[in-house]
């Protein structure tokens, strides 16, 4: 509910401070008073379009806030700033915002109805969610069987390409495993064995007689010379039975079984290392096939077979995927028609209920001064009826044209007015302008009782010119024009009493002191108004 309303520098308006309750607040003066600079300060408010011509001339810009009192005892405070020369700006609890999302909350909290682009029914999406609370129909089957059907197709878009795609993966993983399988790879270091081998086999002959010269110096076999061996042995007979001279005995020893070890080894050598043309041959074939498989997968043996392993692995989910993605779409043909059988549902739904409510907005309008208005709710195919479309004939003999169409104002905002006496879901707060258009007695009374009806549900501003309509209001604000030190100065402000008799009697008759007049406000005021017991409405 807008409960305070701020306008500074705003066309006539130089500071207007307004304090608003709930129920219903009629807005009057003469033609040009400045009640639409209001509802052009609350589209403002809303997201509307600026216009730098409304800067009251000599100010540099126009501001207007507003305060909203929110359903959980909280409040938002949303606020516009028009330059004389610039673009806007926009503030929503004091933070500066874009203009965007200022429509986007103010879309919650208020309803314009008459000329003005901020009319939420006139949104496509928002008639069908009218004809959907209208006809109290269940969306949460259509909502949870698209959910289901959304989820199935992410995961299988989750697992990879299509089947195709997969199945060449596949084979690709198969093939390389199979060559890497043939080869037979246990040892990641066989390769640096077979390089030891290859190395021993290509100089065979070379390595036994370099062999031979180190036995020969080690050990000679020839007992008439003396070798290593001997040499080392002499010394630690030397040094035998010499106590302070032990470590390096015990040193000496060591040195000597190892030139032994040596000895033996090197024997070998000489007579096992022979020459091999084909096993020389193997192992360089051997060591060219690791090349090529490291080329392909992996640094050295041990990286083709790190790759085999994540290929098994990477096989192993693409074998699963291709089972997972069979059931996925058996799934998903399963959820494709649980969808369609939920479209079906809504759509039937929507169709029943789209004669209804344009029958009912339709006995609405017939006493709102429109007795031969054609109302049609059309839901477009297919299923489940998404395109829902209200198309309003205002006269005999006219076409029936969607509500964004109609030109009237006046018949426009009455249209409106019937759909929020049908339709339950709407906005907190809504003002009507040109609401009374064209219309006067009886049918003036009915839409006063129509808005006073709204607005037991919710909090309803109009701008009316009807001193009737102006009765059934729970409060009126004046709005009027004033010569302050040369320039014209709009003034609004909260009537009481006295005050509300002489603006009623001066819509009446146009002459606030005819006692006629006088007695006739006080009758309509009498029966169709209350004194207000909300805050005093402030103008300055």
């Amino acid at each position: 509910m807008l409960v305070e309303l701020r306008v500074r520098d705003l066309g006539v308006i130089e500071s207007v401070a307004l304090d608003l309750g709930p129920g219903m607040t009629a807005l009057t003066g003469e033609t040009g008073a400045g009640k639409t600079l209001l509802v052009d300060a609350l589209e403002l408010l809303v997201g509307g379009r600026a216009d730098p011509s409304l800067v009251r001339p000599g100010a540099s810009e126009a501001l207007v806030e507003g305060r909203f009192a929110l359903d959980d005892d909280d409040e938002i405070i949303l606020a516009r700033a028009v330059p004389a020369h610039g673009r806007s700006r926009a503030w929503i609890d004091g933070r500066m915002a874009p203009v965007s999302a200022l429509a986007e909350a103010g879309a919650r909290l208020l309803e314009l109805h008459g000329q003005h682009s901020q009319q939420s029914l006139l949104d496509a999406p928002a008639q069908r969610r009218a004809l959907d609370a209208f006809a109290g129909i269940d969306l949460v089957p259509l909502t949870a069987a698209r959910t289901g059907r959304r989820a199935l197709h992410a995961e299988l878009e989750s697992l990879g390409g299509d089947d195709r795609a997969r199945a060449r993966q596949a084979d690709l993983l198969r093939y390389q495993l199979d060559e890497i399988d043939a080869a037979g790879l246990d040892d990641p270091n066989e390769d640096e064995t077979l390089e030891e081998e290859e190395d021993r086999l290509s100089a065979a002959t070379a390595h036994r007689e370099a062999a031979a010269s180190a036995l020969a110096a080690l050990d000679n076999g020839d007992d008439r010379a003396r070798d290593v061996i001997d040499l080392l042995g002499a010394a630690r007979a030397a040094l035998d039975g010499r106590g302070p001279l032990s470590v390096l005995n015990a040193r000496l020893a060591s040195l000597q079984a190892d030139a032994a070890d040596a000895a033996s080894e090197l024997r070998q050598v000489i007579e096992t290392w022979e020459d091999d043309p084909e096993r020389l041959e193997e192992v360089r074939g051997r060591r060219q096939m690791l090349r090529e498989l490291s080329r392909k997968y992996g640094e050295g043996p041990a990286g083709v077979l790190a790759f085999a392993a994540e290929a098994r692995r990477e096989l192993s989910e693409l074998d699963a995927a291709e089972v997972r993605a069979g059931e996925l779409r058996g799934e998903l043909d399963a959820a494709d028609v649980a969808v369609r059988a939920a479209e079906a549902a809504v759509g039937a739904a929507r169709r029943r209920a789209a004669p209804e409510l344009a029958r009912a907005v339709e006995a609405r309008l017939r006493s709102l001064a429109m007795a031969h208005a054609r109302v049609e709710v059309t839901v477009a195919d297919p299923d489940p009826g998404d395109d829902v479309t209200f198309l309003l004939g205002a006269n005999p003999g006219e076409a029936v044209l969607p509500l964004a169409k109609v030109a009237s104002g006046g018949e426009l905002a009455r249209a409106m007015l019937a759909l929020r006496l049908v339709l339950t879901d709407a906005p907190s707060t809504m003002v009507f302008d040109e609401v009374d258009a064209g219309v006067g007695g009886e049918a003036a009374q009915a839409v006063g009782s129509a808005l006073a009806e709204v607005a037991q549900r919710h909090q309803v501003l109009v701008v009316t010119h009807l001193a009737q309509v102006a009765a059934c209001a729970a409060q009126q604000l004046g709005v009027r024009k004033v010569l302050d030190k040369g320039r014209t100065v709009a003034h609004a402000g909260l009537l009481e009493d006295d005050a509300r008799v002489v603006e009623v009697a001066r819509m009446l008759s146009g002459s606030p002191d005819s006692a006629t007049a006088r007695r006739h406000a006080e009758e309509l005021l009498g029966t169709k108004a209350t004194t207000p017991t909300r805050k005093t409405t402030r103008a300055r």
